[in-house]
């Protein structure tokens, strides 16, 4: 599944393992997704997310209150739950619906938006965030950058 993640995208995905271990989870959401999102700080993706004024400490802040801190250690490996399964074939079917060959950090914030039901979406909602301005900004920002 990650063959034609960039980088930076893998990177998201390693942060979001730590930040499910940090908070003693057993498992790896969508909500640990856009955790890792923000944390990378260098990708389209965290630029869209910081665009909204959400910062690491308060997404963490949100995370804690709505999903709580695990009771005991995380396992080694952790489980992907379905929707962040589903984000991540998303952000591959996000970067082939652009005719690309990789997958960068804005195709997973694409497919993180794209499911409003998902925790990152609704603690992206809660915090205030349209989710389809995140996606139209995420496109216009790739759109800058590639028309350099």
């Amino acid at each position: 599944m990650f063959e034609k993640f960039t980088d930076r995208a893998r990177n998201v995905v390693v942060l979001s393992q730590e930040e499910a271990r940090m908070l003693n989870h057993d498992h790896l959401g969508t909500e640990h997704i856009l955790l890792g999102l923000i944390r990378e700080g260098g990708g389209v993706g965290a630029a869209v997310l910081v665009g909204t004024g959400l910062t690491l400490d308060e997404a963490r802040r949100q995370v804690e209150e709505s999903q709580g801190r695990g009771r005991s250690a995380t396992p080694e490996r952790l489980a992907f739950t379905p929707p962040a399964i589903q984000v991540l074939q998303g952000a591959n079917q996000e970067s082939l619906q652009r005719g690309l060959d990789y997958v960068g950090t804005e195709h997973i914030l694409l497919a993180l938006v794209r499911d409003s039901e998902s925790v990152a979406a609704r603690l992206l909602v809660k915090h205030g965030a349209d989710l389809d301005q995140v996606a139209r900004s995420t496109d216009e920002l790739v759109r800058q950058y590639t028309s350099r």
